[in-house]
């Protein structure tokens, strides 16, 4: 991954869902930890109200499957877990299993920018299904995230008929990574630029704006504040 992009996955073993872990410690258990699996992303119904939806995150799930892993830090952290009748939540030699592991998986996606519709499939990911569930959580909120962001932006720039679009939602967004993530999709889906300086930064998304409301208050009148 790219150094210079904060929202490229990279310490991405822990951001899941912790019944990932256990049922690939399951899976483990019963000896189907190399049993091969196929995994669709995909969504049932347009959002919006709309026809389709436009494919985005998908350009960073390779980065995420080369950049999962865990370290000894995480291993520690999961050893460090009870479970709900008493005792450790993992197996030690499950954890071993862990420490290092690197994922083995086949990934077919939709480039993002296209058009894409409900129940087909805009991730596959094909390997065993321990790695499979592994990078599922993350995975998914890589790509639901930004399609809906993309979406809801093409629906806008559609209806602008051919002027200009500028994305401002980072003091909206669901945190840093939001808004940088925000601004990533509107590009994609068409936007000309965006509020966002660091999001110009990282991904070349022309940043612009006008003034906020209070320039226009700390003058005596609107048409000062412009002169100005």
């Amino acid at each position: 991954m790219s150094l210079t992009d904060p929202t490229g996955p990279s310490d991405v073993s822990l951001n899941t869902d912790l019944y990932e872990l256990t049922m690939a410690q399951g899976f483990w258990e019963a000896g189907m930890a190399g049993t091969q699996a196929c995994f669709n992303a995909f969504f049932r119904e347009p959002p919006f109200g709309g026809g389709y939806a436009v494919c985005c995150g998908t350009g960073q799930v390779a980065d995420l499957v080369e950049a999962f892993s865990f370290d000894d830090s995480a291993v520690e952290y999961l050893s460090s877990l009870e479970a709900p009748g008493g005792g450790v939540l993992f197996e030690p030699a499950f954890l071993e299993f862990l420490r290092g592991h690197r994922l083995d998986l086949t990934v077919d996606v939709v480039p993002e920018g296209e058009v894409v519709f409900g129940r087909e499939p805009m991730v596959r990911v094909m390997g065993p299904v321990i790695d499979c569930q592994l990078v599922e959580t993350a995975l998914l909120n890589l790509v639901n995230f930004q399609t809906l962001v993309a979406t809801k932006c093409a629906r806008v720039v559609r209806a602008a008929q051919g002027r200009a679009v500028s994305e401002f939602g980072s003091r909206r967004a669901q945190g840093a990574d939001g808004a940088l993530l925000g601004a990533r999709a509107s590009y994609i889906a068409g936007c000309a630029g965006t509020a966002c300086t660091l999001a110009d930064r990282v991904y070349g998304s022309p940043a612009g704006g006008t003034m906020a409301h209070s320039w226009v208050q700390m003058f005596p009148a609107e048409y000062t504040d412009f002169k100005t």
